[in-house]
C-alpha cells in the first residue's frame, strides 16, 4: 500500500466531493486509460487491488501508470469513545477522485487486452469508470 512519507498536517477535514476534475483529466503517458465517471474517495487498498488485478491479467507485459495517490488521512474513533474527546487517530489514507479524473493508464499491450485488464480493475473500485483510448479521447 502506498502512503505519504510525510504530511504538512497530520489530520485533514473531510472536504466535499462535488464538481469535476480540472487536472489529470486527459491521457498523458499511455495509449489506454480508465476514467472516473463519479466523485468518491479511493482508499490506498482499493488502488493497490486494482493495480494487482491489471498486472496479473497482462502478465507483467506492457507498462501501467497510476495517476492517483492516496494522500488524504482519514481518522477513526475507537468503539464506545465518548463525545468531546477530540478527533480520532489516523486510520487510513484516501485519494479524492472527481468526475473525469484519469485513474490508470496503460501502454505496450493490445487494446483488447488493456480493455479486459481495466474492466477487472474497475470491479475493485467504488466508482463507475469508462475505458478510453488516446485517439478516441
Amino acid at each position: 500500500m502506498l502512503i505519504p512519507k510525510k504530511l504538512k498536517h497530520r489530520k485533514h477535514h473531510r472536504g466535499h466531493t462535488k464538481g469535476k476534475s480540472m487536472a489529470g483529466n486527459s491521457i498523458a503517458f499511455g495509449s489506454f486509460a480508465l476514467k472516473s465517471t463519479e466523485n468518491s474517495w479511493l482508499t490506498a487498498k482499493q488502488i493497490e487491488a486494482a493495480r494487482r488485478a491489471m498486472t496479473r491479467y497482462i502478465q507483467r507485459g506492457g507498462k501501467i501508470w497510476i495517476r492517483v495517490f492516496a494522500d488524504k488521512p482519514v481518522t477513526v474513533h475507537g468503539n464506545e469513545s465518548p463525545m468531546g474527546t477530540g478527533k480520532g487517530a489516523v486510520d487510513h489514507f484516501v485519494a479524492v477522485v472527481k468526475k473525469g479524473k484519469i485513474l490508470f493508464e496503460m501502454d505496450g499491450v493490445a487494446e483488447i487486452l488493456a480493455k479486459e485488464a481495466m474492466r477487472l480493475a474497475s470491479y475493485k473500485l467504488p466508482v463507475k469508470t469508462k475505458f478510453i483510448t488516446k485517439d478516441g479521447q
